[in-house]
């Protein structure tokens, strides 16, 4: 079975929130390799639309996301990190309760794509799990 998600942002929502909450935004959404791409917003935002769009697909969406600060079983901001391998492809890693959604989804297998123009961002995830639609629900 497949699992998608897909996330489109404006860059300047980014831009606005780092530069009006600084390096608190940058701690609660963005892990600490992620930050290393805090001087290229269009980075940023494009690892934000991948987390979105990762939460799309694990099946919690955007209004999930970002709750495990108040302790509940939801996926944090960076439960979910975007880094590159060593030829610059971005690879999706989950952690904590993001990985647990994934885990009871049995996905063997992430892509993540992302794309930014000068306004704009976007993030398309992909899952394989070993689930066929009659199972899943078990």
């Amino acid at each position: 079975m497949l699992y998608n998600g897909i996330d489109l942002i404006n860059i300047d929502r980014i831009e606005r929130a780092v530069q009006r909450w600084g390096d608190r935004f940058l701690q609660r959404v963005f892990t600490v390799r992620e930050q290393a791409y805090r001087h290229r917003p269009e980075s940023l935002a494009a690892r934000w639309a991948a987390k979105e769009a990762t939460a799309k697909m694990l099946g919690v969406g955007v209004r999930g996301l970002g709750a495990a600060s108040r302790k509940t079983e939801a996926v944090g901001w960076t439960d979910i990190e975007i880094v590159n391998d060593p030829s610059g492809r971005p690879m999706l890693q989950l952690h904590g309760c993001a990985a647990a959604h994934a885990q009871r989804l049995h996905i063997t297998a992430l892509s993540v794509s992302l794309s930014h123009t000068r306004l704009h961002a976007i993030a398309s995830v992909v899952a394989l799990s070993i689930l066929t639609p009659h199972h899943e629900s078990g």
